[in-house]
C-alpha cells in the first residue's frame, strides 16, 4: 500500500496524516488491524462513497476506451473506410460514412438491416459500407461467399439485390439453395457458384476477419459510424443521435 493511498484514506477519514502516511509494511500488525477496521467503518457509513468511486472508474474507462477506440480508427482508416473489395453504397459523396460488420444468418443484423437502410436514405448524406464477417458458422460462410462473387461476377447492384435477397433468407443457407438464388435474381448460377470457392473470395473474408480481430469486434452487427465504434444492434433513433453528434463534433 502506498504512501499516496495511505495519506488520501487519512484525509478522507479525519485521521491524522503523520501517523498514518507510513508504508504499510513499516506498521505492526495491530496498526494495520485498527487501519483497516477504521477504513472499513467510514466504507459503512458513508456506502455512497464507494459508488462514487465506481463512477469515477467507469468513467475513466469509457473515456480511455474511447481513446483506444480512436487510435484504431485512424490506424486502420484505409482498411475501414477504402478498401475496394467492398461494396459501397449510399451518398457517395456523404459527410458521414457507416460502415456495417455483418452476418447474414445473425438475427440482430436481419432486425438492423430495415433501419439502416432507412437511415442511409432519409438522411441522404451518408456512404454506407458494408464489410462481410461470417461469424456463425456454415450457412454464414456460405452467404457471404456468394454475396461477394456475385459483386465480382455481375457487380455493384446485383451485390445490393442480393445482399437484400440473403438478409431476408428463410431457408437453409446451402450451395443448392445459392444457385437457385442466383437464378431468381437472373444471375449467372454457374459462373457465381465456380467464383464462390475462390481464392479471391476466401481472401476478401479473411481480410475482413483479420480487421475485425484488429478491431475487436467479436460479433455481429458491428458499426463504425465515421469516428465512433459500436459493437452490437443500435436501434435507428440511437444511430440517429450518433450521426448528428459526429457532424457536431465536426
Amino acid at each position: 500500500m502506498t504512501r499516496t493511498f495511505l495519506a488520501t484514506t487519512a484525509l478522507t477519514l479525519g485521521l491524522s496524516l503523520p501517523a498514518l502516511a507510513l508504508d504499510l509494511s513499516a506498521m505492526s500488525d495491530a496498526e494495520k488491524q485498527a487501519f483497516g477496521a477504521q477504513v472499513r467503518a467510514y466504507l459503512i457509513e458513508n456506502p455512497e462513497v464507494i459508488m462514487e468511486a465506481v463512477r469515477v472508474l467507469e468513467d475513466r474507462q469509457q473515456a480511455a476506451a474511447i481513446e483506444d477506440d480512436l487510435k484504431l480508427l485512424e490506424d486502420n482508416a484505409e482498411a475501414i473506410f477504402q478498401n475496394a473489395n467492398d461494396w459501397a453504397g449510399g451518398n457517395p459523396e456523404g459527410d458521414i460514412t457507416l460502415v456495417e460488420f455483418i452476418d447474414y444468418r445473425c438475427g440482430y443484423c436481419r432486425k438492423a438491416h430495415d433501419e439502416v437502410n432507412e437511415l442511409v436514405k432519409s438522411d441522404g448524406n451518408i456512404r454506407f459500407v458494408v464489410k462481410e464477417f461470417p461469424i456463425l458458422g456454415e450457412e454464414s460462410l456460405i452467404s457471404s461467399q456468394f454475396a461477394i462473387a456475385v459483386r465480382m461476377v455481375a457487380g455493384d447492384e446485383a451485390y445490393k439485390r442480393a445482399h437484400d435477397a440473403l438478409i431476408t433468407l428463410r431457408g437453409d443457407a446451402t450451395a443448392e439453395s445459392m444457385a437457385a438464388l442466383a437464378g431468381e435474381l437472373g444471375l449467372d448460377a454457374a459462373a457465381i457458384s465456380a467464383k464462390m470457392s475462390s481464392p479471391e473470395v476466401a481472401a476478401v473474408i479473411e481480410a475482413n476477419h483479420a480487421l475485425g480481430t484488429t478491431m475487436q469486434i467479436n460479433g455481429t452487427p458491428s458499426f463504425i459510424i465515421d469516428r465512433t465504434m459500436v459493437r452490437g444492434y443500435v436501434p435507428l433513433d440511437g444511430m440517429r443521435q450518433i450521426v448528428e453528434g459526429q457532424r457536431q463534433d465536426g
